[in-house]
């Protein structure tokens, strides 16, 4: 109905502007009948235009009323995967959980491949709202993540401890995880007060437990005040 009255207006306007135009100018007869067969094409066009505007706007509302709503739609989808809203809405939270986990780099890398795996294997993650991020954007994540070595090797030099050892920016930048080396290193160091130049030890990557553990362990440290002298 709107697109109805638009083209009845510019109608008008048209046939006013002749009159005007007209009466502004003398016109030949002629000239008269030139404008008003003008006028008569144009308004022929239109008309054919509106006729077929309203024919479009009658499909569409038939094809519209064919629609399921988006509800139905909805329930479809999940029917064809064999599962519930509740199933879908907790299988949204695993897959933002594991993103999470990924984009922290949250150690082991194959832990979270097998995540993402099973994750791949419902049946929900066909639907269109997880199929890209768990099939595609997740395991290009995965891929990029170079995870570093379970463990490097470290070459004694004089004057070293394993207090000193641990506490090295590229290990464990805290000396209170000096057992960890002890413990991976017992078939060489017999006393952990006693290493020696030239020995080659395992340094293992910390899990992120016992990163947690050594922490703690650090900012609850109180040194013991230092001694008193006699007076």
């Amino acid at each position: 109905m709107k697109i109805h009255k638009t083209l009845m207006v510019v109608l008008s306007v048209l046939l006013l502007s002749a009159t005007v135009f007209a009466q502004e100018k003398e016109m030949t007869k002629e000239e008269w009948q030139n404008e008003i067969n003008r006028l008569t094409e144009k308004k022929a066009a239109l008309t054919t235009e509106l006729n077929s505007l309203k024919q479009e706007v009658a499909n569409l509302k038939a094809t519209s009323e064919k629609l399921q709503s988006y509800d139905d739609c909805m329930k479809e989808l999940y029917e064809m995967v064999g599962a519930t809203k509740a199933d879908v809405d907790n299988f949204g939270k695993q897959v933002a959980a594991l993103e999470k986990k990924i984009d922290a780099k949250e150690s082991p890398k194959a832990d979270r491949q097998a995540e993402l795996d099973a994750l791949k294997k419902n049946k929900i993650s066909a639907l269109p709202q997880f199929f890209d991020k768990v099939h595609n954007q997740l395991q290009r994540k995965l891929d990029a993540w170079v995870e570093p070595p379970k463990e490097i090797n470290y070459t004694v030099v004089k004057g070293d401890c394993l207090w000193n050892i641990a506490k090295k920016k590229e290990h464990y930048d805290n000396p209170f995880a000096w057992p960890m080396i002890y413990k991976a290193n017992r078939d060489q160091i017999k006393n952990p007060d006693l290493i020696y130049p030239k020995q080659v030890f395992k340094i293992p990557n910390l899990t992120e437990e016992e990163k947690a553990k050594y922490d703690k362990i650090r900012r609850n440290y109180k040194p013991a005040p230092p001694a008193q002298s006699a007076q």
